[in-house]
């Protein structure tokens, strides 16, 4: 049975990007891994080409029934259901993640705005919310150059705990590559040996 990874790239920067490098060798690691005895398939969402924002227009027709919806609407939300489809798909999920002025890339939040809807990655129930996005690993390798995770400044590692939980992804590796302006050859290395031992 193939592997389906699914790779996020939240870099804008598509050379001399160290969370894209990063990503690289993770993939390299999980499909040499798997491939032993199946076959992986990896799709690339690269942020850095764009992701729209939600709108007015994309929250009526997310509020709307599905049965009721116009085609405009369905037009509306179609960049959302195909984020949708590459999650539900994906048995991993690879996200390369810098830290932009304390927090999340602003195409990264665009996405998780568009993959994060009701009745579809996750319902209401009389107990609470509960994520429908269900039997997924996540990886995310952060990078930054002064930020250093699990620190006072760290914005980023709660939210995407949360927020991933939420949606029903619970298992969730954080492969810390902060910090890396202060002792770059260091926090490599590490991060290579850890990625390594995956």
């Amino acid at each position: 049975m193939a592997k389906n990874i699914l790779r996020l790239d939240a870099s804008m920067r598509k050379t001399g990007s160290y969370s894209r490098g990063l990503s690289d060798k993770l993939i390299k690691q999980l499909t040499d891994k798997h491939n032993s005895e199946q076959t992986s398939k990896v799709t690339i969402r690269d942020l850095a080409e764009g992701m729209p924002l939600i709108d007015e227009n994309w929250i009526k027709a997310n509020f709307t029934a599905a049965d009721k919806r116009t085609a405009k609407q369905n037009n509306y939300l179609a960049t959302s259901n195909m984020l949708v489809d590459e999650l539900n798909n994906a048995d991993l999920i690879v996200i390369g993640l810098p830290i932009y002025n304390f927090g999340l890339p602003a195409a990264f939040k665009a996405w998780i705005d568009q993959i994060v809807r009701s009745k579809l990655t996750f319902q209401y129930t009389d107990n609470g919310p509960v994520g429908l996005v269900n039997n997924k690993k996540a990886y995310i390798v952060i990078t930054s150059g002064g930020t250093k995770l699990g620190t006072e400044l760290d914005f980023i590692t709660d939210y995407l705990q949360h927020v991933l939980n939420f949606i029903g992804i619970t298992d969730i590796t954080f492969i810390d590559s902060s910090g890396l302006g202060q002792d770059e050859s260091k926090i490599l290395a590490r991060v290579d040996e850890f990625i390594a031992g995956i």
